[in-house]
């Protein structure tokens, strides 16, 4: 079985019903991998892809609402972004300013600002669910695999979640 769609084309599905598309594109000068997944593909909606194409489309807006996401836990000294910062200035110490975009003097906003998005993984069967339907993955450099920030939104695009993969 298939499915298709006007943006993803003919979506198969693998023998045991799961669908995956995945596609690199281009964010300023960085290369976002998006994926798209689904384990049962009778769970996905022509709404969800709907969704998930704009939320591609628009992902110069999807990364801005998710900084601002993680800008909004700063002030909480117990957060995971609050944690992640902290662990990035430790890990960094006196060059920190060296791989930062730009230097305001607010360490916070700066590493945030300076977070490179490295993938957007789509789970389309979570259209309209409690679940996080995209997960955006943020790291300060290409080769930081575990040391991460996710940003898990929901089908509406807003920010559920923001936790660290460490």
């Amino acid at each position: 079985m298939a499915i298709e769609h006007d943006y993803f084309g003919l979506l198969s599905s693998g023998p045991d019903g799961s669908i995956f598309w995945s596609e690199t594109v281009e964010l300023g000068d960085q290369s976002v991998t998006i994926d798209l997944t689904a384990p049962d593909q009778d769970d996905v909606s022509a709404a969800g892809l709907d969704i998930a194409a704009s939320l591609i489309a628009r992902l110069e807006g999807v990364d801005d609402t998710a900084r601002r996401g993680m800008l909004a836990e700063v002030d909480d000294r117990t957060s995971e972004v609050t944690e992640y910062i902290l662990q990035q200035q430790e890990s960094y110490g006196d060059e920190l300013e060296d791989v930062l975009v730009d230097v305001s003097g607010d360490a916070a906003v700066d590493i945030i600002r300076s977070l490179r998005l490295m993938s957007m993984t789509i789970l389309a069967d979570e259209h309209g669910g409690s679940e996080p339907f995209a997960v955006l993955e943020y790291a300060m450099d290409d080769s930081s695999s575990d040391d991460v920030l996710l940003v898990n939104l929901g089908s509406d695009g807003t920010v559920q979640s923001v936790m660290s993969a460490d």
